[in-house]
């Protein structure tokens, strides 16, 4: 039988997660939990037999580290590895490196919440959720789907909302509901494709 295999993982903690700042298309490392947890997401798919085939990652770096991280605890530090800016992190635009509290001292509560939160309201200069979509969602279908449906075992190391992205494809979330849709740094979603490409079953190791 073929296995149609599909595991997401976020990047670990990045330095600007730990300091509250508006990250996107800027490119900082991890932070030694980051390292931490990027590990643990090779222990945890090693512990339950995971190998895989073939692999994709943005082109920043707390992504192809947080791939190279847990591939090394798989021991399967050779595998093929396709990066691409497809898979960037949304881009914030001005709001890049700024605190997100002080962007709320700047353009207010209401006003940053709906930047971040809504689905198709992008910040000033940057991409909303719905551009991000529409940025990596072809390169799913064209480039990574295929190889799922092919049968080959496809590992993703990527960020919280281009992940969203396709998570938003498998899991047929609404517009609303993709953005209640939290993902935990460093912590793989399992999915098993039907050979439709529809989702078989999923399983989150966040809980």
């Amino acid at each position: 039988m073929t296995e149609r295999l599909l595991v997401l993982v976020r990047h670990g903690q990045s330095e600007w997660n730990l300091k509250n700042l508006f990250t996107g298309w800027r490119d900082p490392d991890l932070t030694p939990l980051g390292v931490e947890e990027a590990l643990k997401a090779g222990q945890r798919l090693k512990a339950d037999g995971y190998q895989f085939d073939i692999a994709f990652t943005s082109a920043l770096s707390r992504a192809q580290k947080t791939l190279d991280l847990a591939l090394g605890e798989l021991g399967q530090t050779g595998l093929p590895i396709l990066r691409d800016q497809a898979l960037n992190e949304r881009d914030y635009g001005d709001l890049a490196g700024l605190n997100k509290d002080d962007a709320r001292v700047k353009w207010g509560e209401e006003q940053v919440h709906v930047w971040r939160r809504s689905y198709d309201v992008p910040p000033p200069g940057g991409e909303s959720l719905k551009d991000t979509v529409a940025r990596a969602l072809p390169y799913y279908v064209t480039e990574i789907l295929p190889k799922v449906l092919q049968g080959k075992r496809v590992l993703v190391a990527a960020h919280g909302n281009s992940l969203r992205a396709l998570i938003m494809v498998l899991e047929r979330h609404s517009p609303e509901s993709i953005m209640k849709r939290e993902l935990a740094t460093g912590v793989p979603v399992i999915y098993r494709l039907k050979a439709d490409s529809t989702v078989e079953s999923v399983v989150d190791l966040a809980g």
